[in-house]
């Protein structure tokens, strides 16, 4: 792991004076912002669901009081009760919840065991739940480290799992970085393995090399061997380089690499990431999808199969026009696919044969996100693929889990958990246009209380990756566009070359040219909604988080159309980037090659280049721990725009990284970036 740069010493005044009452509520914000913000802390997030192989109950995880909890219920959604290790209400966190094969038995992590302020390590047991009797759930096995994505075998007899023993943090690299300290690399790694525990005994074993990181995995139909990508550690660097690997289900077993898109003869993988590993059911093939992936978890691409034997790897969908997610084979030649189309989702089925996959039906194509909390766009299915599940929300309706048969409609709500909850911010619409040959997509949300014979400001929005995609969803108290509309602004949110949903090609089109052709389609969606609608062009705002975090810098430099910038999490000096984050293996696919070998390909895409054309007011917000996008490059910004006497604001926030966990930490980065357009980009006229 890449040792943290050294914060100069203005920034780290700064870090250390962010205290919790730092971040206390401001006497003149605008009430409006206070109340939106409490609206939006009641939505009761659901993180997961499952439904039983036999499709007669479901089990769901919710957070309540700030704790994961677990309930089981029909598979209507009735007869709801609670499952849980906890002697006392709210003393622990349960979740990754898995049905064992007899549809009983419920298996799940819990630390309910763990004195949280006696160590920084972490603490899942494995319990197991019978949810036909009264008896307290059983504990399998006490582990000291992270324990996630608990998988059966198809007997029953073995739990499969992710696991880092003696874990400080969680296995992401979206998590808050570990304080660089003593050898860097060499001290404090933390590598995570597939293990297995035998149910009957208590045995754990952990399958995977020693020395290898593992990032997912799947059994074989027979429960005999194993199938994962994994490279060497550290873990949240080098999963853009990770193979495929398959092996028996036994630790020291020999290994054979099936896929390693790091070599030229991967063909049309080469350079780019796999992900979600899936045997067929006779157990002669993995499928997995394959393309140009900027995060872990978020996944899209092409399908690709392989031999599980070894043999030749094969692009099943070369040149289609929407973004496989998510898949699962639903028989020996059919895959039943999620995919990214056009800025929503579609629930297909494709037919094999031999080296092709073609898509057959269309189940159904829904304007909202959906997932069952084991990856991005997974459906959860009976065993015999006929019921299904997931935890579904847009921008009209908050998250609750949807359950039924599969079929053209999709299914129906069974929960009422946010039902009361009703939007505050205005419609949403999906608008298209075309740019330099290419079709591009995006979703614009009305004001509140919209009124056309009234012209209104319209903030853009640009989404993080930059290879993911604006889905809509049901905001939380986080940084996000949704509230801004309730303010009484339009709010785009743009998915531009480079984004997924109009096929590989289009993910790839920005290769070489961060800023530029993503922005030009940007732009030219602006000029398409201005078109129809009465947005003053005078009143541009300029948003986004990560890869938005950087084109919120770099846009700035390249037009002086916006009038107010909020930039999170930004990047605006790739050569320095390079050297300051704890992923740069995510970088060659997009640039072409190292920083060291073309650092002119690095530098035309620097906003810091460019300072001296940046007018505009930019609040610009970081985590002090952010691995992903390290805050140092926001204090250059800073710096720069300072320095040149732009109005600037940066605040740092303590121990977080990229993804904010604290909730007043949450609360605060969405009111100031609301009260910063409402200083520099009032929505009234």
């Amino acid at each position: 792991m890449l040792k943290r740069p050294h914060l100069p010493v203005p920034m780290l005044l700064l870090a250390m004076a962010l205290t919790p009452a730092a971040f206390a509520e401001p006497a003149s914000v605008d009430p409006r912002i206070g109340q939106l913000l409490t609206q939006l802390g009641k939505t009761q997030p659901i993180e997961a669901v499952a439904i039983s192989p036999d499709g007669k109950q479901l089990a769901w995880v919710i957070e309540q009081q700030g704790k994961s909890t677990i309930e089981v219920a029909a598979a209507d959604g009735s007869h709801v009760h609670p499952v849980s290790a906890a002697t006392r209400p709210g003393g622990c966190a349960e979740s990754g919840i898995a049905w064992a094969p007899d549809s009983r038995h419920l298996a799940f992590v819990s630390n309910c065991s763990i004195d949280l302020t006696s160590t920084k390590t972490m603490q899942n047991d494995i319990y197991l739940a019978d949810t036909a009797g009264d008896d307290a759930p059983a504990r399998l096995a006490q582990l000291k480290g992270y324990a996630h994505a608990l998988q059966w075998t198809a007997d029953g007899r073995s739990l499969g799992f992710l696991y880092v023993p003696g874990a400080t943090r969680h296995a992401s690299a979206l998590a808050a970085a570990k304080p660089a300290a003593g050898e860097v690399g060499v001290a404090g790694v933390e590598i995570q393995h597939v293990a297995s525990l035998d149910v009957a005994s208590g045995t754990l074993r952990e399958l995977t090399p020693a020395g290898m990181y593992a990032y997912e995995f799947h059994w074989s139909p027979d429960g005999s061997r194993i199938a994962y990508t994994a490279a060497l550690p550290p873990g949240d660097n080098n999963w853009w380089i990770a193979k495929l690997y398959v092996q028996p289900a036994q630790p020291n077993a020999a290994v054979t690499v099936l896929v390693d898109p790091t070599d030229a003869r991967s063909g049309s993988l080469h350079g780019l990431q796999i992900a979600l590993p899936r045997w067929s059911p006779d157990g002669s093939r993995i499928a997995f999808i394959g393309g140009l992936m900027s995060d872990q978890g978020a996944t899209g691409g092409d399908i690709y199969a392989v031999p599980s034997t070894g043999g030749t790897l094969g692009n099943l969908t070369p040149g289609i026009h929407v973004t496989p997610a998510w898949l699962n084979w639903s028989g020996p030649q059919s895959l039943l696919v999620n995919q990214i189309s056009n800025g929503q989702i579609q629930l297909a089925d494709y037919a094999v044969h031999g080296d092709r996959a073609t898509q057959q039906k269309v189940w159904f194509t829904l304007p909202a996100s959906v997932g069952d909390g084991t990856a991005a766009l997974a459906v959860s299915l009976s065993h015999d693929q006929q019921q299904i599940a997931f935890i579904q929300s847009s921008y009209a309706a908050a998250p609750e889990v949807h359950a039924g048969a599969l079929s053209s409609t999709p299914p129906p709500a069974v929960t009422t958990i946010n039902a009361a909850l009703k939007p505050g911010w205005g419609n949403a619409e999906s608008v298209e246009w075309n740019n330099q040959g290419l079709h591009v997509q995006g979703w614009l949300l009305y004001p509140a209380n919209y009124d056309p014979k009234k012209t209104y400001p319209m903030i853009v929005v640009v989404h993080g990756g930059p290879s993911s995609a604006v889905i809509p969803s049901w905001p939380s108290v986080g940084y996000g566009g949704a509230p801004l509309s309730a303010l009484g602004y339009f709010v785009l949110m743009t998915n531009p070359r480079g984004s997924y949903g109009q096929g590989e090609k289009f993910v790839q089109a920005n290769r070489k040219d961060f800023g530029y052709g993503d922005l030009r389609d940007t732009l030219a969606g602006i000029d398409a909604v201005e078109k129809k609608l009465p947005v003053d062009d005078k009143r541009l705002g300029l948003t986004g988080w990560s890869y938005g975090g950087f084109m919120s810098m770099f846009a700035p430099t390249q037009t002086q159309r916006f009038r107010a910038v909020v930039a999170g999490a930004g990047i605006s000096n790739w050569q320095s980037y390079y050297g300051e984050n704890l992923i740069d293996q995510w970088m060659p696919p997009f640039f072409g090659a190292s920083v060291y070998d073309d650092p002119a390909v690095y530098a035309k895409s620097s906003a810091i280049n460019f300072i001296r054309q940046a007018k505009t007011p930019t609040l610009i917000v970081v985590g002090d721990r952010d691995a992903e996008c390290p805050a140092p490059q926001s204090f250059e910004y800073w710096h720069a725009l300072r320095a040149q006497g732009v109005p600037t604001s940066l605040v740092v926030y303590p121990n977080e990284g990229h993804h904010f966990v604290d909730p007043v930490h949450q609360r605060d980065v969405l009111q100031r970036a609301l009260g910063w357009f409402e200083k520099y980009l009032p929505a009234t006229n």
